[in-house]
């Protein structure tokens, strides 16, 4: 039986469905733009899945830095999950993200598709070549602009584009932590694990293959139930949110990001299933120590699943026309070009991993505030048409650090879905995007993306010139706010309106001061950006977390249009559960509106950023 052969062809074709592959697909799709995202496992989420089950984080570090969650559509899936998976099960996570990615209009999945070749067109990729094992196709798949999001790079590669692997020695960007001279070395991968109580007590019998820990062994291995700050002297430091120190949370019940190896193999992607096997053989090896060595209360415990597929931390960077590097990090660096953001702490883990046991498994690189990623490290180089969305930009092994996580790495993979399909719109190569900076700039600013030092300029957004009033205020937190042009609180600055709901509810009013036709209006409320939201298998992160959506989101609003004093239309809208809402109206002729709150999920305020009109 000869293997079935199709040709597709598409505008844009991402390849990779991880989370930030899954954002530049949505955000293309969106864009009106034929849109495909190719998938080699049989679900989306990359490292998020239920097959890895690591949480997302991001620039707000575990809420040790203030007010810097991502927002946009990574913002708006972990929101729909909050709503309908309250207790953060990962396999019901991923039909959440599976069904974003299913309804998106302009978009099609290939799911369970290994990419096996590229066709090139001198420095152009013009079609990948894919095999789907479920329904024995083989797809050929043409695009016009295509976004490697496979974590490895592996689509620039084939392409003929320069990467990187290990770290550049210190003389290259001068960075003040690099090491003397370049290595190989990577972060290794790891393995996660989960336990449940039984009730009742629960033997653990250790495989004959695993291997034996000793309390002497895991002496910088912190395993027990805690929260604190990375380890210093063996010791885990005291964490205090918002204090800008990467916190470290541990539980018995769930597994260890130290569980880790690669760095010191000879190639962390061709020694993958070596690494793997590996891998199982520590984590039941820990799991024996928790068990039989020592009193660690895991005696009801019972191992309830073991990841099969392992998260990998690192492993190829392609080179784009910029490589972002530690000074740009640690000095908050703001680019003309910028179009994504960062804070995480940069670390860097032993080389070794498990096997490095007398030494601190991760170097902890603390800075204040948030830096920005220009466009430049978002394409590869040496391809005419190829951009890069998640772990595999363009930085040096120092940013990386800080780079990789897949918070950052969705935000980032929305702005390149944007800039994607800009480029069909404009023809234009992934590096002549930089002439049409600003207006991606502001599309993304629209699209509820955030950029450090950049604010609404929008020229079609007729809020920008109207006058605002309130039915009161608190504090600094006054209606002028919402329209100037930063939709979350920046330093000192709180950048929204806040008012007591009464027994009328809490108004804002924009008047415009002539009539105007309305097709829309946009909203965005309060969700508590220093809060976390994500699945985690941690329980200690999850119980840091609201039960429900967050306190501070508007749930019931209205919005009334009015003309020459004269109601004209009320929107109204009941159980919101999104921080950005778009409301669309059939050209209203008005020349006023007012948005009036009667319930926020968990406080007794209304809480608005931005109002936008168009």
């Amino acid at each position: 039986m000869s293997v079935h052969k199709e040709e597709r062809h598409y505008e844009v074709v991402v390849v990779g469905g991880g989370m930030a592959g899954v954002c530049a697909a949505i955000a293309s799709a969106r864009k009106g733009v034929r849109t495909a995202i190719v998938q080699n496992r049989s679900m989306f989420g990359g490292n998020a899945s239920s097959e890895i089950r690591m949480h997302i984080v991001g620039a707000n570090a575990h809420g040790s830095k203030k007010n810097l969650g991502e927002t946009g559509i990574l913002l708006e899936i972990l929101l729909e999950n909050k709503r309908r998976n309250p207790y953060a099960s990962f396999p019901v996570f991923d039909s959440v993200i599976w069904e974003k990615v299913h309804f998106q209009e302009n978009l099609d999945a290939y799911l369970n598709t290994d990419m096996d070749d590229v066709i090139m067109d001198g420095k152009k990729v013009a079609a990948i070549v894919g095999h789907q094992n479920t329904t024995e196709t083989e797809f050929t798949i043409y695009g016009d602009i295509f976004v490697d999001a496979t974590g490895h790079g592996t689509l620039a590669t084939m392409g003929g584009a320069a990467g990187r692997m290990g770290s550049e020695g210190r003389d290259e960007f001068h960075e003040p932590d690099a090491p003397t001279e370049p290595n190989q070395d990577t972060m290794g991968n790891t393995l996660m694990f989960s336990a449940v109580d039984r009730g009742e007590p629960v033997k653990f019998i250790r495989p004959d293959w695993a291997y034996q820990y000793s309390e002497e062994d895991l002496k910088y291995r912190e395993h027990g139930n805690s929260i604190g700050s990375h380890m210093e002297g063996g010791q885990l430091t005291k964490f205090e949110e918002g204090s800008g120190r990467l916190p470290h949370f541990s539980n018995v019940d769930s597994g260890y990001w130290w569980i880790e190896l690669g760095g010191q193999y000879d190639d962390i992607i061709r020694d993958g299933e070596v690494i793997r096997d590996e891998l199982l053989k520590c984590v039941y090896g820990v799991w024996d120590h928790l068990k039989n060595v020592g009193d660690h209360g895991v005696e009801n415990l019972d191992l309830d699943w073991v990841g099969i597929v392992p998260g990998y931390r690192e492993s190829r960077r392609i080179e784009g026309d910029y490589l972002l590097n530690e000074n740009d990090v640690l000095e908050n660096r703001i680019f003309p070009d910028a179009v994504a953001y960062g804070g995480w702490q940069m670390d860097e883990h032993v080389r070794g991993g498990i096997r490095d046991l007398d030494k601190i498994p991760s170097r902890i690189l603390n800075f204040n505030g948030c830096y920005t990623i220009p466009w430049r490290c978002y394409y590869a180089k040496d391809l005419e048409n190829v951009m890069l969305a998640g772990r595999d930009i363009s930085t040096s092994k120092m940013a990386y650090g800080s780079t990789r996580v897949m918070g950052t790495c969705s935000v980032g993979g929305q702005a390149v879905g944007t800039a994607a399909a800009m480029a069909v719109k404009y023809r234009c190569t992934p590096r002549e995007i930089g002439e049409h900076i600003m207006e991606l700039q502001q599309q993304l600013l629209r699209d509820d993306c955030y950029i450090p030092g950049f604010r609404n300029e929008d020229p079609l957004d007729y809020a920008r010139s109207a006058k605002v009033s309130a039915s009161a205020c608190t504090g600094k937190n006054v209606p002028e706010n919402v329209l100037n042009g930063v939709a979350r609180p920046v330093q000192e600055e709180s950048n929204c309106w806040e008012a007591p709901i009464g027994e009328e509810g809490a108004s804002i009013s924009l008047d415009f001061g002539k009539k105007l036709v309305l097709q829309q209006v946009q909203l965005t409320f309060d969700t508590n950006l220093t809060r976390e939201i994500m699945p985690s298998m941690t329980r200690n992160v999850r119980n840091r977390q609201v039960k429900g959506l967050p306190e501070e989101l508007v749930c019931d609003y209205d919005i009334r249009f009015y003309r020459e004093g004269k109601e004209v239309i009320c929107k109204e809208i009941r159980g919101n559960y999104q921080r950005l809402n778009r409301i669309v109206v059939d050209n209203v002729i008005c020349d006023r509106l007012t948005v009036t709150v009667y319930k926020a999920y968990g406080i007794d305020r209304a809480r608005i950023f931005e109002i936008r009109t168009y």
